[in-house]
């Protein structure tokens, strides 16, 4: 699936909760239907993102692991 990305955040260092905390904040910097890549690789990430879009209402469209990072693709509501 090659998914368009508008803008992609590296989150790699940081623990819970600042990479939702900090992805949060570049989801104000795309419209909405815009696609946000979000690279993390604190393993509590792992659950967060998919309870931060439930909870948000943005798509998790999908999520990879490579070599110990997360790759995580948002689709703001």
């Amino acid at each position: 699936m090659d998914i368009k990305v508008d803008i992609e955040f590296d989150a790699r260092g940081l623990k819970c909760p600042m990479p939702v905390i900090k992805a949060k904040k570049k989801l104000d910097e795309i419209p909405s239907g815009g696609v946000i890549l979000i690279l993390a690789d604190d393993p509590g990430a792992k659950k967060d993102f998919p309870a931060f879009c439930i909870q948000t209402g943005h798509d998790l469209i999908q999520v990879k692991e490579e070599s110990g990072v997360f790759k995580f693709y948002i689709r703001k509501k």
